[in-house]
């Protein structure tokens, strides 16, 4: 709907998400668009069967994926989107599409635990190797560009230990070397951070999570510009079958009218949280890059505009049992993997804490809270009583 309307005032996000996909092709008159379901799609004419980007079959995509794709774009601040059926494969959509027998790609050692899965897994079957690399790298990164390097992948912050990418630095090494640049988004749901403006080639997001906010639909996104691109991804999706569901985009597009409200009160939240974790005698530290505290406070404060409700804690130095001996007695905060939902979660990161390029220095067990839309003085009372239990 464009950031301007009839009064020349610039619209904030809010507004935007409001009125996307409002088209009267899209809703035939109502508020919402319709769902529309469709495996067969009759076309107007013969000529009209191999037309090339022409709307064929019902797995390119209906009205409703193309409203949802729309508010997609106002939150990103994109020029186009591919939609994915979950955030994993929106993740690994770049890799498939990008990489190959013979490449060399660039991982983050701070990525989403699935994605370097897939990069451990399956990525030696091609004949692709990986190197990962210290989040804090930077411009330093461009030391391990190879002339086969075929894409960088960063999440930032990383969504178990918050390190900050200098996004710029990073990019711009990406660009110089003509390889593509991806980031994992998801944390700052695209409202507080907007890798595309930053120099990035691909933000992908797991809107799972915040765009969702119901913590009932799986679903994923890649938002970009570049429109060459753009049909190297549409023909991938196209090559493996993948699709979204028409109900799934609907309830998407409905969580993300709120997000902009949502995410403010995410964020406001987990601040009163966390400021007042930082002074409970049972942690070492919080791991949250909007507290001043956090040695990646700079770069967040240049880079991103807000913060979600997700960071870690570190307790004090405790075995494994005592650490369930605080999780159990957790009334308000779910004991459950995602984020991004009304309800609050918590988990214990260690387990799946791997790392092969960098080794942050804890101190102490990981927990990963993520912070709902509970009032916060009832969530600070629950942790207060779950870390009675361990102090």
């Amino acid at each position: 709907m464009g950031e301007e309307g009839k009064s020349g005032r610039p619209r904030g996000l809010g507004t935007r998400l409001t009125h996307a996909a409002r088209d009267r092709k899209l809703t035939l008159g109502g508020v919402n668009p319709v769902v529309q379901k469709a495996s067969t799609v009759i076309v107007e004419s013969a000529s009209k069967l191999f037309d090339p980007g022409g709307w064929t079959y019902g797995r390119h995509g209906t009205a409703t994926h193309e409203a949802l794709k729309q508010a997609l774009c106002e939150i990103e601040g994109a020029e186009h989107c591919v939609l994915a059926p979950s955030g994993l494969m929106a993740c690994i959509l770049p890799f498939l599409a990008f990489a190959g027998a013979g490449g060399h790609v660039l991982v983050g050692d701070n990525v989403y635990g699935p994605t370097r899965r897939f990069v451990d897994r399956m990525l030696p079957r091609w004949g692709c190797e990986a190197t990962y690399f210290d989040p804090l790298i930077g411009a330093g990164v461009a030391r391990l560009i190879r002339p086969e390097t075929k894409l960088i992948f960063v999440e930032s912050p990383g969504s178990m230990t918050f390190e900050i990418a200098d996004a710029p630095a990073i990019a711009a090494a990406a660009r110089a070397a003509g390889v593509v640049s991806v980031m994992d988004n998801t944390w700052s749901a695209g409202v507080f951070h907007k890798p595309l403006a930053l120099g990035f080639d691909l933000s992908v997001q797991a809107n799972t999570k915040y765009v969702s906010g119901g913590a009932d639909i799986l679903n994923g996104a890649i938002h970009l510009n570049d429109e060459k691109l753009l049909v190297r991804l549409r023909e991938t999706v196209a090559d493996l079958g993948v699709n979204v569901a028409p109900d799934d985009a609907y309830a998407l597009l409905r969580g993300a009218r709120s997000l902009a409200m949502r995410m403010d009160h995410h964020q406001a939240s987990a601040l009163e949280v966390a400021r007042w974790l930082e002074k409970h005698p049972a942690i070492v530290r919080v791991l949250h890059p909007a507290l001043e505290s956090d040695p990646n406070h700079a770069l967040w404060k240049r880079d991103f505009t807000g913060a979600s409700g997700l960071f870690s804690i570190v307790l004090n130095p405790m075995p494994t049992a005592k650490v369930h001996v605080f999780l159990d007695p957790l009334d308000l905060f779910g004991l459950g993997f995602s984020y991004g939902g009304f309800e609050s979660l918590v988990i214990h990161c260690d387990p799946q804490l791997k790392r092969t390029a960098s080794s942050p220095e804890l101190g102490g067990p990981l927990i990963r809270l993520s912070i709902g839309l509970e009032e916060p003085a009832d969530l600070i009372a629950d942790l207060e009583q779950a870390l009675a239990q361990v102090s």
